[in-house]
């Protein structure tokens, strides 16, 4: 199984909007790493339960948008 996939559409998201791995972690009521947020934004296989951790921080950084797992990851 291929574990490096490219740059995933995370990485694109979080540009536009100005958003740093930083910012995720900082904002994340639950515990998610700058490794899990690197790893998620180029392309290394995370599981499920990180992508959704993922997700909801995003989504807590930038509550106008409304972001889906297909929206942030191609996997």
């Amino acid at each position: 199984m291929e574990n490096e996939l490219g740059v995933q559409p995370l990485d694109v998201v979080m540009s536009q909007l100005g958003i740093s791995n930083s910012d995720l972690v900082h904002v994340s009521k639950e515990q998610l790493t700058f490794k899990m947020v690197r790893k998620g934004r180029m392309g290394r296989r995370i599981t499920p339960n990180i992508q959704n951790k993922i997700q909801r921080a995003l989504q807590a950084a930038s509550p106008t948008n409304a972001f889906t797992l297909k929206d942030l990851f191609n996997y």
